[in-house]
């Protein structure tokens, strides 16, 4: 007894919709990932300018301090400088990834305040 060609046919065509439905899930899930990846390493590169800008600024002001001989000003003044440098390159930084986002289509969801939490206390 040889199976019905029909009904060969139609397992097929059952079995290439279950492997369609596969890997369109298996592709959203990957792609979710690099994307998940993607947004982690851009928060680390922020907090990473954000603390070698202050490094920079105090070791900077230390060397001052060191041949100049204007110990805590150069200290106090490398620190200042460090700050400020590393707010504008953590501002620049996001400023680019807001520019990428709205040219790929992406729009910045508003989250609604709520002010139920302090009625309650």
């Amino acid at each position: 007894m040889s199976p019905d060609p029909k009904s060969r046919e139609e397992a097929i065509k059952r079995l290439n919709a279950r492997a369609s439905d596969l890997e369109a899930a298996t592709a959203q899930k990957t792609a979710e990932a690099i994307s998940a990846t993607a947004v982690t390493s851009q928060a680390y590169k922020i907090v990473a300018e954000l603390i070698g800008g202050v490094l920079l600024g105090v070791a900077i002001g230390f060397v001052v301090d060191r041949f100049a001989g204007t110990t805590p000003w150069g200290l106090i003044s490398g620190t200042f400088l460090g700050f400020g440098l590393s707010i504008y390159m953590a501002r620049r930084t996001a400023n680019r990834l807001m520019a990428q986002a709205k040219a790929s289509g992406i729009e910045p969801q508003s989250i609604p305040f709520d002010d139920d939490e302090d009625e309650e206390r």
